[in-house]
């Protein structure tokens, strides 16, 4: 083995374990909306469940979706308007399934979600 094989061994050695303690760190995930902002009231609500994989990778943050509301009140559009993909998904699964309260029109309305893993 030459010299340059010497030295991938510490490295190859640090990088697993970073990432075994990445998978099996416990993580506890705390997600709310934190704000919503339109003139629509929320009839039914799913809850976006926080992903595995953010999870064991210790992702947080928040997540802002505009969605576009039909006058029926179902979800017609959602449009992610920042926020780290994984957790983005989540959420667009989620608020897809939310259902307001019937309006005379088509509105829209911004929602903020935080995810954030608890040490």
């Amino acid at each position: 083995m030459s010299f340059r094989g010497w030295q991938r061994v510490p490295l190859m050695s640090l990088l697993s374990i970073v990432f075994l303690t990445a998978i099996f760190a416990p993580v506890h995930a705390q997600q709310e909306s934190t704000r919503e902002e339109g003139s629509r009231k929320v009839q039914s609500r799913v809850a976006p469940a926080y992903p595995d994989l953010a999870r064991r990778m210790k992702i947080a943050g928040t997540v802002k979706v505009q969605l576009t509301v039909a006058p029926n009140g179902a979800v017609k559009d959602t449009k992610v308007m920042g926020g780290h993909p994984l957790l983005a998904n989540a959420v667009i699964e989620a608020v897809r399934k939310w259902h307001f309260e019937a309006h005379s029109q088509t509105t829209t309305e911004t929602l903020e979600f935080r995810f954030e893993p608890n040490q």
